[in-house]
């Protein structure tokens, strides 16, 4: 019986033929390439736009095939490292950026060799039109895994293969250097890819629909026509955001857990709520936040609280007004690793509290949100006209969050208060604008790329008092906030 034959090693990139002919074509036409991208400057400007909003200032940032560095030193990050084949695209970005929190090396990203040589982890990988000229995507992907840490996000943008003709055609007519071979992968392929290297992708982007500079016309096409449903398949550019596969779990002690209750006129439902609470983890705290209450809400939970000492039961009495200013006062008092935001109406019950923690705890999720709309609801918990509502802004948020959000008004949502952490530096992105105190949290998990998940939950009728929400004024505020949202994330 003959040998079996061994599999061939993979060739390394200095020496790939391919990979030799990339190397020359950028370091033969760097300057060139150089003066094209000031001349198509206005594409280079919105799709750095796009990368800012998705890729927020002072994280460190692992630039793959990061030419002469401008994307990199655009992005600000607190540590920045730049990689790239050419020579020449290195030293200019060495003279250019080199001072200050900026480093780059000269080098295959493909080769992992080249990539060994990078300290990491980072909290970013990006890769911007590299995936097309890696002599082995996938290799390059598996590779990446140690420079990164849990919370990392793999950044991934290409060209779409649709718009493959035309810029052949360029090419063709001088408009455009011909490039060396090349892979147009497209992103189901690179879904495929990064799946089989143990990555998990979290939200896909499509962008640029006129990548010419017209004055006005290419603003209107890109920032709003390209978004349509629809349009945004005619893009030029794709995008993957992707975070490392979550690994199983040991029997690792429970985080503590930081239950937060608004409570705003809901004294009829403060003991039956304690009386109701599951076990939680050692450590772990229930703030009850009193909101400036018409009845005896706040005699009720402080004796309450009098009442259990042996319960880790909290009062805080709530500086201004709103939800959204309760939820971020108690987060700012809170000392749990993880934050949870349960409604005092018990809507959601809060037998439900460990589906929440548990889902976070697993990594399967980074945002858990509670979805009211997938089993029947109890009696009247939510009229018609509501259940339209929520209906329809799901479907308006999951496009805008880049992720599907099954019941974005659902109040029960669980987050670690490390990104919760990240989330409230980051706020001034959008500003104190949600006096919910959910869409803070929702936008701002997209903002960070944040993986957002959907616990089903039965949904039961309040037994006390009324609702804090009024149908008509807080949707028209709902639809207000959507449009603000969506100048933010959607039309940049």
């Amino acid at each position: 019986m003959g040998s079996q034959p061994r599999s061939a090693a993979p060739v390394p990139a200095r020496e790939d033929p391919l990979a030799e002919e990339v190397r020359l074509f950028y370091e033969e036409h760097h300057e060139a390439i150089e003066r094209a991208r000031h001349a198509r400057r206005y594409f280079y400007s919105y799709l750095t736009r796009v990368l800012q909003t998705r890729i927020p200032p002072a994280q460190s940032v692992l630039d793959v095939g990061c030419g002469a560095g401008h994307l990199l030193s655009a992005l600000r990050p607190s540590r920045g490292v730049g990689v790239d084949l050419s020579a020449p695209a290195i030293t200019a970005a060495r003279a250019a950026y080199g001072s200050g929190p900026l480093e780059f090396v000269q080098g295959d990203a493909g080769d992992p060799d080249v990539l060994a040589r990078v300290e990491g982890p980072f909290d970013v990988v990006l890769l911007v039109n590299v995936v097309t000229h890696l002599t082995d995507v996938q290799r390059t992907l598996e590779a990446l895994h140690p420079l990164c840490h849990s919370r990392t996000r793999v950044v991934i943008y290409s060209y779409s293969r649709l718009w493959q003709p035309m810029l052949r055609l360029a090419e063709i007519l001088g408009l455009k250097h011909r490039q060396p071979p090349e892979a147009w992968l497209p992103p189901e392929e690179i879904r495929n890819m990064l799946g089989l290297a143990d990555f998990e992708v979290v939200r896909t982007d499509e962008q640029i629909v006129m990548p010419a500079h017209v004055p006005l016309l290419s603003d209107l096409a890109n920032r709003y026509l390209g978004h349509l449903p629809g349009l945004s398949a005619l893009s030029l550019m794709y995008g993957i955001i992707a975070r490392p596969a979550p690994r199983p779990r040991g029997p690792a002690a429970q985080p503590a857990v930081s239950v937060v209750v608004p409570c705003r006129n809901e004294s009829g439902h403060v003991r039956e709520l304690v009386a109701r609470l599951p076990e939680l983890p050692a450590g772990s705290e229930v703030l009850f936040v009193e909101g400036n209450s018409t009845d005896d809400t706040e005699a009720v939970i402080r004796q309450v609280v009098a009442e259990n000492p042996h319960r880790p039961l909290r009062f805080l009495k709530q500086p201004g007004r709103g939800k959204g200013d309760a939820v971020r006062a108690a987060f700012a008092a809170a000392r749990g690793d993880v934050l949870l935001i349960l409604d005092a109406d018990m809507g959601v019950a809060p037998e439900d509290i460990p589906k929440f923690v548990r889902a976070l705890g697993s990594g399967k999720g980074e945002m858990i949100n509670g979805s009211r709309l997938v089993y029947p609801m109890e009696g009247r918990a939510m009229r018609f006209l509501n259940l339209l509502a929520n209906k329809a802004f799901a479907v308006l948020f999951s496009w805008l969050l880049g992720q599907q959000v099954r019941d974005t008004l659902c109040g029960t949502k669980a987050l670690s208060r490390a990104d919760y952490d990240r989330i409230a530096v980051n706020r001034s992105f959008f500003g104190d604008f949600d006096p919910f105190g959910d869409f803070d949290l929702l936008f701002g998990a997209a903002r960070m790329s944040l993986r957002i998940r959907d616990v089903a939950v039965r949904y039961h009728e309040r037994r006390y008092g009324q609702t804090n929400i009024s149908r008509f004024r807080h949707g028209w505020l709902l639809l207000r906030m959507s449009a603000f949202a969506a100048r933010k994330l959607k039309f940049l």
